[in-house]
Order: structure tokens, then C-alpha cells, then sequence
């Protein structure tokens, strides 16, 4: 037992104080001692304590009156009743005002020993929880949302006013890889729901009969691999939130009881004959237009207005200017943490040219993958167009000298070897034939540049080479 552990005892009588100090102390524990309310009500705020003993009765109050202030200064604190007699009224009082448990009078010490250790449990237990849901909390916040363009920023701020209010139903709009699911966690977190649970469920990866068990669960019996009663994510996230992504896949049939449920805060589990009250913050996610789908009968449409009460649009990434270098420069920190040897610092003037002009059809999932892609490839300081995808540096690169070669990057696609033995050849041609210069302008070494010659066959283009 560590000494920091602090125990307030609130006794008027002083040879109690003694006794359970002194068994205390031989417990390793620290103490402090007051014998009415308001000095009790004193140390607590001075020390701090880790447990508080408090008598009920007490001098100029009761230890009920201590227990509702203390709570009220801080709602995780744990005390313990102590009492001559345990009436029904004031083991009411105390259990209604958070008290963790009673002791009668005279108090049987192994008793006590063992009530201190399971409350100290429950307070680390608790501060562990904490901890964990505060960091937790801080990885799924909108300042993990990157990017400074207006039409971000006004997403950003409309799903926070979401977040504080009390509405029940948000719908997230956007293309594929533009954050739906970072939107979705942040406004869980930002809530007053954030201590309760967050659940989500891809509604086109799971066949409808797996789906409506997930979200409704089942009773024992209701089908036949249906051994015992389960429970589905409505009733594990009840004051959370459900994240539903790919709304828009959901079969009809399945669209027409989620209606109900949100309709009526109430479901049934499947073979259940029993409503379940709900208290769930639903946030569905769609990269279609679920109106239009509505219209041509792949979406219930009463479903989309019930869902969209709000609808947050998150724009693609290249409608958002230079959130691209931003978001390039934070995915390029985290692979240098992953990365050895040399770090990148950045992009080459031209990649970062590119990267403004590509249109970024993955938007900011597939910028993460070419930077993840980058930093594995890329022996340089500097991500450079050589170690782009095809498709990427094909939409803007063009190779200098290509009315003499012919190459041009297409959009369809070039296998790298070629694009690297083109630039071998022509940092060669533009060197005159210099082997340390043309790998200079590469940025490789003179032995990297003469492999690549010899296993193209152009070695003979080196043999001017004067170094």
C-alpha cells in the first residue's frame, strides 16, 4: 500500500479519531482528522483526500451534509458512512447522495481494511476510465481535422454547434476518403455523450439478416443458430452514439425499422416481442446523394428527411485549396516517425505543383496513401514526382525532352521502371555524358545511376564520363 493514499476521518469523538488512525497509519495510509462539518468541509479542499470516513452524526451538522458538499466540489469523490445505527431513511439519504458504502459502530477493523481496498480500487479504476476516454477524446477532436479552407472550416463549425446541441439524428455528406468517419467520432467526443459509447457498423459490408442482428440483437431462439439472447449495438451504445456509414446501402427493408426506431426512440430485438426504450445519437454516412436515390426508389425518402434534421456536407479535397500541402505536411511528420535514416522534409517544388493541380478523386485517403508510398520509396530529403503513383504524376508531368523521346506520362498509367530509365537517359544527354553530374541531378549516387544504366542497357551513354 503507498503512503500517498490520504484518508479524511470526521468523528466527534476523539478516542474513534484515534483508534482508526492508528489502524490507518498501520496500514500505510495517510490521515487527517476533523471532528464537525466544517472542518471537515476545510480539509477536504486543503488535502484533497483519496477516501473520506465520515460519522453521520455529527456536532453542528450531519455527515450526510458533508457527504452532498464534497460530492457537490467534486462528483468522483468516495466516502464511506460510519454509524452507531443504520436506519433505512439514512442509508437512503447516503446511497442517493453517492456515498460507496456503510459501517456500523463499533467498527470491525478487518471490515474496514477491506472496504479502503476496494474503494481505492474503484478510484483508480475510475481515474484509469478517465484517462483513457480523455486521450481517447483528444484523437478523435476536430482539431485532428486539418486543413484552414473556408469551406472546411464551415463544416467544422456546423458539426460542432451539432455536437453541443441535443439533436438525435446527423447526416454526413461526402465523397468517398474525405473524412466522414473523423467527422462522425469528433461529434461524439465533443457531446455531452462522449463518456458513453461510440459504435459503428459499415452498412455494405455485412449481408441485411448479419446487419439487422447487429444493430437490434436477438432472442434465444429466434432463429436457429440463435442459442442465447444477444444484444445489438443500439442497446451497447444506449446514451452513445452509432455511427451507421454507407447509409445508402442499406436494403429497403431494413431503412423501414430504422425509421421506426427513430420515429419512435424504441426498438425490438429480432424474435422480441418487447419495445426497448432508446436513448441514441444516430450519425449516418452516405458518399450518394440520398435524395436523388430516393427519387428513383433505392432510398426511402421519409428516412432521408428523418435523418437529415442535419446535414453536415464535407467538402472533397480539391475544393479546398491548400489544404492539400497542410494535410501533405502532417501525413509526411507522421511517416517520419515510422520512417529510418533521413527524414523527409518535404515535396520538390514540382510534386507540390502537382499535388494542387490533382483532383484527388480518393481525396484525403489517397493522399495518405501516396505519402505513405513516398516515404518508403524515396531516398531523398524531399518527396520528388519520380515516386509519385502514375496516375497522379501523369495528369501534370511532363518530361523535358519528350518531343525527342515521345514519353509522355499518361493518365492510364506507366510502369516506374520506365519513367526511371527515361530520366537516367536524359540526365545523361543534358551532362554530356557525365556520370557524377547526372546523378547529381537525380539525386543518387554515381554506383545507383550506373546500375540503372547497365540493367536498361544504356551504359555506353557513361563511358564519356571525365570524373
Amino acid at each position: 500500500m503507498r503512503a500517498c493514499e490520504t484518508i479524511l476521518i470526521v468523528d466527534d469523538d476523539r478516542f474513534v479519531r484515534m483508534a482508526l488512525g492508528e489502524a490507518l497509519r498501520s496500514w500505510n495510509y495517510e490521515t487527517v482528522e476533523a471532528q464537525n462539518v466544517a472542518e471537515a468541509l476545510k480539509l477536504f479542499e486543503e488535502e484533497d483526500p483519496t477516501i473520506s470516513l465520515l460519522d453521520i452524526d455529527l456536532p453542528d451538522g450531519s455527515g450526510l451534509d458533508v457527504l452532498n458538499e464534497i460530492k457537490e466540489k467534486n462528483p468522483d469523490a468516495i466516502a464511506v458512512m460510519i454509524t452507531g445505527s443504520i436506519d433505512v431513511p439514512n442509508a437512503v439519504a447516503a446511497l442517493r447522495g453517492g456515498a460507496y458504502d456503510f459501517i456500523g459502530k463499533p467498527v470491525k477493523l478487518e471490515e474496514l481494511r477491506i472496504t479502503l481496498r476496494n474503494a481505492i480500487e474503484t478510484k483508480t479504476l475510475r481515474r484509469e476510465i478517465k484517462r483513457t476516454r480523455m486521450e481517447r477524446s483528444r484523437g478523435f477532436s476536430f482539431s485532428e481535422i486539418i486543413g484552414e479552407s473556408a469551406a472546411l472550416r464551415q463544416s467544422i463549425e456546423l458539426a460542432r454547434r451539432v455536437a453541443a446541441s441535443d439533436v438525435l439524428s446527423i447526416l454526413l455528406h461526402g465523397e468517398t476518403g474525405t473524412g466522414k468517419d473523423l467527422f462522425a467520432k469528433a461529434i461524439h467526443y465533443a457531446s455531452e455523450r462522449a463518456n458513453a459509447p461510440y459504435l459503428a457498423i459499415n452498412c455494405a459490408a455485412l449481408p441485411a439478416t448479419l446487419i439487422e442482428s447487429e444493430l437490434f440483437g436477438y432472442e434465444k431462439g429466434a432463429f436457429t443458430d440463435a442459442k442465447q439472447r444477444k444484444e445489438g449495438l443500439f442497446e451497447q451504445a444506449q446514451g452513445g452514439t452509432i455511427f451507421l456509414d454507407e447509409i445508402g446501402e442499406l436494403e429497403l427493408s431494413l431503412q423501414a425499422k430504422l425509421l421506426r426506431v427513430l420515429e419512435e426512440n424504441c426498438f425490438r430485438r429480432v424474435g422480441g416481442l418487447k419495445d426497448i426504450p432508446l436513448d441514441v445519437r444516430i450519425i449516418a454516412a452516405s458518399n450518394k446523394d440520398l435524395k436523388k436515390s430516393s427519387e428513383v426508389g433505392n432510398f426511402r425518402l421519409d428516412l432521408y428527411f428523418r435523418l437529415s434534421v442535419i446535414q453536415i456536407d464535407i467538402p472533397p479535397l480539391r475544393d479546398r485549396g491548400e489544404d492539400v500541402i497542410l494535410l501533405t505536411q502532417h501525413y509526411i511528420d507522421r511517416a517520419n516517425q515510422k520512417r529510418r535514416g533521413q527524414t523527409l522534409k518535404g515535396l520538390s517544388p514540382e510534386v507540390a505543383r502537382a499535388f494542387r493541380n490533382y483532383r484527388w478523386t480518393g481525396n484525403v485517403r489517397e493522399l495518405r496513401n501516396v505519402i505513405e508510398r513516398a516515404s518508403i520509396l524515396e531516398d531523398g530529403d524531399e518527396v520528388s514526382m519520380m515516386h509519385l503513383p502514375a496516375d497522379l504524376a501523369g495528369g501534370n508531368f511532363h518530361i523535358d525532352g519528350a518531343a525527342s523521346s515521345g514519353i509522355v506520362l499518361p493518365t492510364t498509367g506507366i510502369a516506374l521502371e520506365t519513367v526511371e530509365n527515361e530520366l537516367a537517359k536524359q540526365a545523361m544527354n543534358r551532362t554530356g555524358g557525365n556520370l557524377t553530374q547526372a546523378a547529381k541531378l537525380l539525386d543518387i549516387s554515381r554506383d545507383q545511376l550506373r546500375y540503372k544504366l547497365k540493367k536498361s542497357g544504356d551504359y555506353g551513354s557513361a563511358t564519356a564520363d571525365k570524373s
